[in-house]
């Protein structure tokens, strides 16, 4: 049980953030104008990134392990779930995070707010990612 325990520890601690990001953060520098945004948006990105990815594979890989010792629907489905942001990640986030990356806040604009608006709205997949394994695991904890 100690895998699933911790699988879920670790997808809370992922959503936590996640949420954070969506209801704190994102909202409280869009109201900077356009290059403060995006100097503030690139290093949070690089310190978010490390942890959320580390959560999610450490999520992933307890969820699995629960699954294979207690063979319940949940303990697989939420670390499915978990795993599911790396796709969203890399396949629809990843293009918006090199275009962002890419701009000198020098020259950061109304497209710049446009593309950091995008992200915000692709993270809360991430947010809902994160949401639906816990609870997947919590019914696994609880059945």
């Amino acid at each position: 049980m100690i895998f699933g325990q911790l699988a879920f520890l670790t997808a809370v601690l992922f959503t936590g953030a996640a949420i954070y990001v969506s209801a704190v953060e994102q909202p409280a520098r869009l109201v900077l104008d356009d290059r403060a945004l995006l100097s503030q948006w690139k290093p949070s990105y690089k310190r978010a990134t490390v942890m959320q990815a580390s959560l999610v594979v450490l999520s992933f890989a307890l969820g699995f392990a629960a699954w294979v010792r207690a063979d319940g629907l949940g303990w697989i489905a939420g670390a499915l779930l978990m795993l599911a942001n790396l796709p969203v990640t890399f396949r629809l986030i990843m293009p918006v995070n090199k275009r962002l990356m890419a701009t000198d806040p020098a020259d950061a604009g109304p497209e710049t707010r446009a593309l950091i608006l995008r992200w915000g709205s692709l993270h809360a997949i991430r947010t809902a990612l994160g949401i639906a394994a816990s609870i997947s695991y919590a019914t696994a904890m609880l059945t």
